[in-house]
Parts: C-alpha cells; sequence; structure tokens
C-alpha cells in the first residue's frame, strides 16, 4: 500500500472498538476450546492493546480519522495474530489444530490486504507500515513458540527484523530505502511458511530443524545482501562550503519506484530509494 487516499466510511475509532470485541471473543472462544490460561488471555490483550496504540498514534501522524479497506484486512489479522500471540504465551503445544489454523489464515489474508488496496484504490503509505509490523510480529511469536523445542537460535530470524531497524538508529545509513527485490519478498514469505510447518506437527522434527534452518540461512542472507547495498549507495560526503553536490549543482536525484514488501507485498526495510549525489571535486 503506498499511495495516499481519502478513504470513505467509518471512523477509525468504530473499527477498532469492533476489532477490540473481536479479540475479546476470540480470546473467550479460545478459553472454551483449549483451557486458556491466565497468561495467555494478558498476551493476547496485551497484543491488542499495543496495536490499537500504535494504529492510533500512525492515524494521527497520518492525519486520517478512517481506515481503508485493506486496513480492515490487515486489522482482522492482527486479531488473529493477538489469538495466537495467546495461545503461544499459553502453552498450547506444538501441532493444536487451532494455533495451526489461525496462523495459516493470518498468513494468507497477508495476500488480501494489497490487492483490496490496488482494486479499491486505497492504498496508503500507513497500510503499508501496518502490514509489514503484523507480519514482522507473527514471525517474531512463532520463532518464539519454535525456539522451546529447537532450541533459542530460532529466535534470530523473529528479531533479526528488529535488529535491523535497532542498527539503522545508530547507523542512518541503513534506514535508507530499498530499491524492489523479488528474492528479499520471496525469502521473507518463506518464514512464516516455513515456521507454520514446523509449529504445525505435520513434519518430524528433524524436517523441522532443517527447514528452518534454511530459512534463517537465506534471511541471513536476504539481510546481508541489503545492508551490503546499502553501505555501498552511502550518501557522500558534504562538499566544503555545506550542503551536498545536488544542492551545488551536481547531479539530480531520481527517485525510484517503492519496493514491494518481502512479507506480502510491503518491504519492512522502508520501499524505494534515491540516490545521494556525490560531492564533486574531491
Amino acid at each position: 500500500m503506498t499511495v495516499g487516499s481519502q478513504f470513505r466510511g467509518g471512523t477509525a475509532g468504530r473499527g477498532q472498538a469492533g476489532a477490540a470485541a473481536a479479540q475479546l471473543a476470540l480470546l473467550a472462544a479460545l478459553w472454551a476450546a483449549v483451557g486458556l490460561d491466565a497468561a495467555g488471555w494478558l498476551a493476547g490483550m496485551g497484543c491488542a492493546a499495543g496495536t490499537f496504540a500504535l494504529l492510533t498514534a500512525g492515524l494521527r501522524r497520518a492525519g486520517r480519522r478512517s481506515l481503508g479497506p485493506a486496513d480492515q484486512v490487515t486489522l482482522t489479522r492482527a486479531v488473529l495474530v493477538g489469538g495466537v500471540t495467546a495461545m503461544v504465551a499459553g502453552g498450547v503445544p506444538d501441532g493444536a489444530p487451532l494455533l495451526t489454523g489461525l496462523t495459516a489464515v493470518a498468513l494468507a489474508l497477508d495476500a488480501v490486504d494489497g490487492k483490496v488496496a490496488r482494486r479499491t484504490g486505497t492504498a496508503s503509505a500507513l497500510g503499508a507500515r501496518f502490514d509489514m509490523e503484523v507480519d514482522a510480529f507473527l514471525i517474531l511469536v512463532l520463532s518464539a513458540r519454535l525456539a522451546l523445542t529447537l532450541g533459542p537460535w530460532v529466535l534470530v530470524i523473529g528479531a533479526m527484523r528488529y535488529a535491523f531497524v535497532a542498527a539503522a538508529w545508530v547507523l542512518p545509513w541503513l534506514g535508507a530505502p530499498l530499491p524492489p527485490s523479488l528474492a528479499r519478498k520471496t525469502v521473507a514469505a518463506l518464514q512464516g511458511v516455513v515456521l507454520l510447518v514446523a509449529c504445525s506437527g505435520l513434519v518430524p522434527g528433524g524436517v523441522s530443524a532443517a527447514l528452518t534452518v534454511l530459512a534463517l540461512a537465506s534471511l541471513m542472507w536476504s539481510f546481508g545482501r541489503d545492508v551490503c547495498w546499502l553501505r555501498r549507495h552511502r550518501p557522500g560526503p558534504r562538499c566544503a562550503e555545506g550542503g551536498t553536490a545536488a544542492a551545488a549543482g551536481g547531479a539530480a536525484e531520481e527517485p525510484r519506484a517503492p519496493a514491494p514488501s518481502s512479507t506480502g507485498g510491503r518491504d519492512p526495510r522502508r520501499p524505494g530509494h534515491r540516490r545521494q549525489a556525490s560531492c564533486r571535486g574531491r
């Protein structure tokens, strides 16, 4: 979702209130079905509260008062992720049909919200960020669950994106836009599928471990490839009089098209790319 629009329909507050009610209903259903304990309830409600707080802040910054159709799909996914989080925190065992089912639906809907946004003309930068955060958190939760059986090394899969963001606070050039990459999108989509299969109990433990190692290796390759690209395209030094070469008559900047995500249509490391002109005369 990359093109801003004005949306019609209900207010964001009504949409979030409906999602909060749906989250409570889902947690109650899980309590009745699998005996969700206090830890599960707290995790599920905490996930919902965090989602709504961040979404409200994002809407305020974007100057919007309503959610688009695609945002509603992503909000539905967020409710499902809250249910998955509750079951993982509540100790529901691997292979539980509800855990596998909710995760599968949440992953499947990741391919829906982008299509809805494009067909309805309601794509937005906020929607892209919202979708990306839901994807990233689901991967983190699944990796935490799988780490209980395969070992703490699996957490690297879920934590890598957050580590990348944290590193960008120290090295700002890591936060620069990236060009589109089908490889990045494919690798990111692979993480959710592999973690779902590994947690489902449908394959032997040795196969789950091998698939997870493959997923982690591909993710490290993808992040390493992007870091190398960003390092090569870091902004050049400023000219002696101050300002960039472009400001002093250098080459004009050329923005590229926004990048699709590696987790279902939008990139978790900012879409697009803008090359900085280098200082001339040095």
